[in-house]
């Protein structure tokens, strides 16, 4: 499908232009001008959308005799990658279907061999959207209902599969229900008896299923002052409430009903048997949802009510504002536009409505869609295109995450944390900061208390110390980061009396006089080694490391590029005194000796030492766990740094993997470019080097989740000794992570479930430490 941007305006003449036929068009220019008319169909125009349907179902029956299978693969592509506009498709379908009956059969028999590609290849939100699709052709008399009646009696028999996990029966009922809201008046007056009977499957396959997962995927734990329901159970409910109502809905805009007395006259076509295909071991279902919920009616006090979370116009606007975010989300002008213009506006409170679902993708559990900057621009371009009403709608979004912040999930504060900061950035940190002062008083482990801290560290990154200090009340100064300045041991006054001290000054002057790395191992080669006993040689000298770490880090600390030059120049010196783990974790421990205040620059420093081999993974991980970092150990940034080694590795694993199959490739056709073409013994050595680096990425979580294990059980067995309550702000906070770490590498986390299960997640650990992986593994369960 073509990439280009619509334009601004349909112009009504293109439809007459087309029916004066020019011989001396190239075919090219036809085919764009063919795409561009069907692609923008529905969007601005003088005329109405019936009078343009009508005006483009001529020109293409006019054009099908030359151009068929453009027009068809066209459409085809626009009804999956264009949902927000199905019913408009749906109607020219119809009208098409009406002139031209072979025409309507073949589009039926292109979408039907699409639906069983996507299942194939598990592109479930595609096959969702054409079963949708095909419902609202019933609508349109292009296909029958009888057939689609079947259609959804071989999905739903997926539930009575045994041996395959829940998620795949899940996504089968949720696309069954899915498309209910758009044919169920149709069946409703046609096969009342075969929907019923569909309707009993659902209830009965939604009342049987376990909801193991519904606590990991809450954004608040509290049910109040919204429920946090499941989706399946909350669309669920939104149907059987339609289902009251004998099926009329208000949300949809039906082109096609100011066709009926035409399209009912048209001849039906007939899907043939859709059985679901087998389950895979290999397949991979959408995870169950949460539904997110910031906003009710009281929250809306003027223009149009906020559907109820139970009317299904809440669920099918909500659907629709996704569609239009997943499509134009990478840019973010269109993105906003297309938002508020959304079709249905005069009947719903859409500001509110676009907030709650934008942030509802940012808050997402186990991760959101996007990055965090992609929601973040796009709230910013909303309120720069509605600047009378969206920044009141979104500071109202602000002051109630804020007031639930007591028991929001912990990755989502830490989102909500990244997106204000930005939000803030762009709008000279302009806050009503004073009325979150009482935030002083609390526990400094409090969720709001952690937040600002945390809010203030990330403005840092985007302003500078001095601005913090002027923007901020002076009672905040408990959460007011340190200045960002160095601290190096060997400067301050008695500094002598420090051992190493000597060495430490004559070091400096090397480095300042541009020595060899060789000649900085000199300078430090007479430090004795405080871990030395009898005659045994220790295998590495921690005052060694320290002396050089710091001496290194302080003459470089002007800026990030004098870091990284100082690391590059004396790599052989870091690779010389930190070869073992104990060693690498001496050099982490000397960094943050230098910059505990410069939290963005450890997180720089620890990657680049991970870039360049000089610390491995496993040392960044058991030091994080260290003693060294218990004060820190609840900031994020040291979360930011534990997920950046495990990115690192898994990049590596791909990057490894990427090899090999390519290798194999080249070995298999015996083609290659390359000066040296792959042969067997290479291809097997690859293959050794993947198996273990893919060992060492395995090890990496074992490492990580045993660490997490050993320090809440020795907060436990802390607290039972001292005989008070262990489920502490810290202890919630330390399950967060442990849950973050799961959902942000779910991906190759559940590779590993069995091991975990039989090694590390064992029944003789603490239940709630439990609890939190048997929720992640339910997720595909």
């Amino acid at each position: 499908m073509s990439r280009r941007r619509p334009y601004e305006d349909d112009d009504d003449d293109d439809f007459r232009l087309r029916k004066r036929r020019r011989v001396s068009s190239e075919p090219k220019e036809i085919e764009d001008r063919l795409e561009s008319l069907i692609m923008r169909v529905g969007e601005k125009s003088t005329s109405s959308l019936e009078s343009n349907l009508e005006g483009l179902a001529g020109v293409l029956d006019a054009d099908l005799p030359s151009y068929k299978g453009n027009i068809l693969s066209i459409l085809a592509e626009c009804a999956i990658k264009m949902p927000e506009k199905t019913t408009i498709y749906t109607t020219l379908i119809g009208l098409l279907n009406t002139r031209n009956y072979n025409f309507g059969g073949e589009f039926v028999e292109l979408l039907v061999k699409s639906y069983r590609e996507c299942l194939k290849e598990c592109k479930f939100e595609d096959a969702r959207i054409i079963v949708r699709f095909f419902s609202d052709l019933v609508n349109c008399h292009v296909i029958s209902v009888g057939s689609l009646v079947t259609l959804f009696e071989s999905m739903l028999e997926v539930t009575l599969e045994e041996g395959t996990p829940q998620v795949r029966s899940d996504w089968y009922v949720y696309a069954v229900l899915t498309a209910l809201p758009w044919v169920g008046r149709e069946l409703y007056e046609k096969k009342d008896q075969e929907l019923d009977r569909l309707l009993r499957h659902i209830d009965d396959y939604i009342s049987k299923r376990q909801k193991k997962h519904v606590p990991a995927l809450r954004v608040w734990q509290a049910e109040v002052p919204h429920a946090q329901e499941e989706g399946l159970d909350c669309l669920w409910a939104q149907v059987s409430k339609l289902r009251g109502d004998k099926w009329v809905e208000r949300q949809l805009v039906r082109p096609y009903l100011a066709f009926d007395g035409v399209l009912c006259e048209a001849l039906q076509h007939n899907l043939p048997p859709l059985p679901a295909p087998p389950h895979r071991p290999e397949d991979t279902y959408p995870f169950p949802r949460v539904v997110f919920r910031l906003f009710d009616y009281t929250d809306c006090p003027d223009g149009p009510v906020l559907p109820g979370a139970h009317l299904v116009e809440r669920f099918l606007a909500e659907e629709q504002l996704c569609h239009i975010l997943d499509r134009h989300h990478t840019d973010r002008k269109l993105c906003a536009a297309q938002l508020l213009s959304f079709p249905g506006k005069v009947k719903l409170p859409l500001e509110y409505m676009i907030v709650e679902v934008i942030f509802g993708e940012l808050l997402r559990l186990p991760t959101s869609k996007n990055l965090e900057i992609c929601y973040g621009s796009l709230l910013l371009e909303l309120c720069k295109l509605q600047p009378s009403t969206m920044p009141q709608v979104l500071a109202q979004a602000v002051e109630l995450l804020y007031e639930r912040l007591d028991t929001m999930n912990t990755d989502c504060i830490d989102r909500f944390c990244s997106w204000f900061a930005y939000h803030l950035s762009n709008f000279q940190f302009r806050w009503t900061w004073d009325d979150w002062s009482e935030a002083v008083t609390l526990d400094a482990l409090h969720p709001k208390a952690l937040f600002l801290r945390e809010a203030l560290h990330r403005c840092l990154r985007l302003s500078y110390h001095q601005r913090i200090l002027d923007f901020v009340p002076e009672s905040f100064a408990p959460f007011v980061p340190a200045k960002p300045a160095p601290d190096y041991r060997y400067a301050k006054e008695g500094a002598e009396s420090i051992p190493g001290a000597a060495t430490a000054a004559r070091l400096s002057t090397s480095i300042r006089e541009k020595c060899t790395p060789e000649e900085a191992l000199e300078v430090l080669a007479d430090l004795p080694n405080p871990l030395q006993e009898d005659d045994v040689e220790p295998a590495h000298n921690p005052l060694k490391i320290q002396v050089f770490v710091e001496t290194l880090l302080h003459i470089a600390s002007k800026s990030f590029s004098h870091s990284f030059a100082g690391i590059a120049k004396f790599h052989y010196v870091f690779k010389s005194l930190a070869s073992t783990e104990e060693a690498q974790i001496c050099v982490l421990r000397s960094t943050f000796n230098v910059w505990h205040n410069h939290k963005q620059m450890m997180i720089g420093l620890v990657d680049k030492f991970l870039k360049t081999q000089i610390v491995e993974c496993s040392a960044v991980a058991n030091w994080i766990f260290s003693k060294d970092l218990a004060a820190e150990f609840t900031r994020s940034y040291v979360w930011e740094i534990l997920h950046l080694t495990i990115r690192k590795m898994i990049k590596h694993v791909r990057k490894l993997e990427t090899e090999l199959e390519d290798a194999k490739n080249k070995l298999q056709k015996g083609e290659s470019e390359d000066k040296e073409p792959p042969t067997d013994l290479m291809v097997e050595r690859m293959e050794e080097k993947l198996e273990a680096t893919q060992s060492d990425l395995k090890n990496l979580f074992l490492i990580i989740f045993q660490r997490f294990i050993m320090s809440l059980t020795e907060h436990i067995a802390h607290c039972e000794a001292e005989g008070t309550n262990f489920q502490t702000h810290w202890f919630r906070w330390t399950l967060g992570r442990l849950q973050e770490v799961f959902f942000q590498h779910h991906e190759h986390v559940f590779k590993y479930v069995t091991t975990l299960e039989s090694l590390v997640f064992t029944n003789d650990i603490d239940p709630h430490v439990l609890e939190v992986f048997q929720q992640f593994a339910a997720l595909r369960a």
